[in-house]
């Protein structure tokens, strides 16, 4: 559970946590301060002002260091907050803006674009991990809108691949042989959150999904 975050933080850790991070704490400035006036020459003496500036600058150090650590605070509760809601995500289905084809080895994966244009001729092409392609297929003519194609897991001679992740891509081109802009999603139910790194990742199969990737969300299917 993620705990209140305070502006105050306690005195002895922060003079700790100074001294480590600068090697010298208040107490430390205190003392070469109270140092310099014991030997200082009383024919010239300490300026009073440069004085009141050494004490000024402790105090803005210190109050720097207060505030940094707050908002470090903050933003480890906010990272804590995200990354409960990417758990919130597994057992749903998503849709997500990304190329990756998941496969299983078994069950037909869904691959999702969208046609901005109407177009006079569309193909699909599906590569694997080394960036081989391994099956093309011509889908012809289509109307713009949202589109959905199942890829059985097989390569262009039949043959069924490894599970894994692979990559599609749409090329569609309208009547004049002009490239048409295509929209794809990476998509599918989340299985598991990976926080290893600075970003949560939704595991979607194969794939991994940033959070922030995420358009939509329903009920797992």
């Amino acid at each position: 559970m993620v705990g209140p975050v305070t502006a105050t933080t306690d005195t002895a850790t922060t003079q700790a946590a100074m001294k480590k991070s600068m090697g010298m704490n208040k107490d430390d400035f205190m003392k070469l301060f109270i140092a310099q006036l014991k030997y200082q020459d009383p024919l010239k003496p300490q300026d009073p002002s440069t004085m009141l500036d050494q004490l000024s600058q402790l105090s803005l150090v210190e109050q720097s260091y207060n505030s940094n650590t707050a908002l470090n605070n903050l933003l480890t509760a906010q990272n804590n907050s995200i990354s409960l809601t990417a758990v919130s995500f597994i057992g749903k289905s998503v849709k997500a803006n990304g190329n990756v084809a998941s496969f299983d080895g078994t069950k037909p994966s869904s691959l999702e674009f969208t046609l901005s244009l109407p177009t006079a001729a569309t193909e699909l092409t599906i590569s694997d991990a080394s960036g081989k392609v391994v099956r093309s297929d011509s889908i012809g003519a289509s109307k713009a809108g949202d589109k959905l194609y199942y890829w059985d897991g097989r390569d262009s001679s039949g043959a069924v691949l490894a599970p894994g992740a692979y990559t599609f891509a749409i090329r569609a081109i309208d009547a004049n042989g002009k490239a048409l802009p295509v929209t794809t999603y990476t998509s599918g139910k989340v299985d598991g959150v990976d926080l290893s790194g600075s970003v949560p990742l939704l595991t979607v199969g194969a794939a991994s999904v940033k959070l922030s990737e995420v358009i939509s969300m329903g009920n797992g299917g």
